[in-house]
């Protein structure tokens, strides 16, 4: 999901171009899906974001592996939607955001793993522990309704509709870090210092 307009992060740069360790995030993010066990690749791109869309068309047409498909822009769910509609597109589907720039293969397959072994049909919100997020010094910008203490990643698999939806807790600041204001940014660039 790369479509937003990412108002809050005040970057000059729109969101999922905004560097973090001299990389764009939404490259960190596609090369993190490429080389985890997902197959196809969707990226989600709006009117929100032409440079974005650009950028990730012209990849398309290198990798066989990566297909950029345009969304009204009108918000996460209503761009989902959107995505969903499509013939060639159907369930479960691994949703990511473009913000989590420390996003890893492993983790990926993690949460892929986490689904199979569930119950399959279901959708799965996957959160962290908004002290976590508190911990690293990054903000938090949403919590579950029903459970204040966790926030929601930018991660989810969305699965049939009349299933129940489960949630998923990860203690991982690579799921942790959204990238959503600049000290935000700030934080995922030492990170990726630290990890390098």
């Amino acid at each position: 999901m790369c479509g937003g307009k990412g108002t809050r992060l005040e970057s000059p740069r729109e969101k999922p171009l905004h560097p973090i360790g001299g990389t764009p995030m939404v490259d960190r993010v596609v090369a993190a899906l490429a080389d985890s066990r997902v197959e196809t690749i969707y990226a989600a791109v709006s009117p929100n974001a032409p440079e974005t869309r650009a950028r990730l068309e012209r990849a398309a047409g290198d990798r066989e592996d990566l297909t950029a498909v345009e969304t009204p822009g009108e918000g996460y769910v209503a761009d989902l939607m959107a995505i969903l509609e499509r013939d060639d597109i159907s369930t479960p589907v691994l949703t990511v955001a473009a913000d989590l720039p420390l996003l890893e293969a492993p983790v990926v397959d993690r949460v892929l793993e986490r689904h199979v072994q569930g119950e399959r049909g279901r959708s799965r919100t996957v959160c962290v522990p908004v002290a976590l997020k508190r911990r690293l010094g990054v903000s938090v910008d949403s919590q579950l309704e029903s459970r204040p203490h966790l926030a929601p990643t930018g991660v989810n698999v969305v699965g049939d509709a009349d299933a129940a939806d489960s949630i998923d807790v990860h203690y991982d600041a690579r799921l942790a870090v959204n990238v959503n204001r600049l000290q935000d940014a700030r934080i995922a660039d030492e990170w990726t210092i630290d990890l390098s």
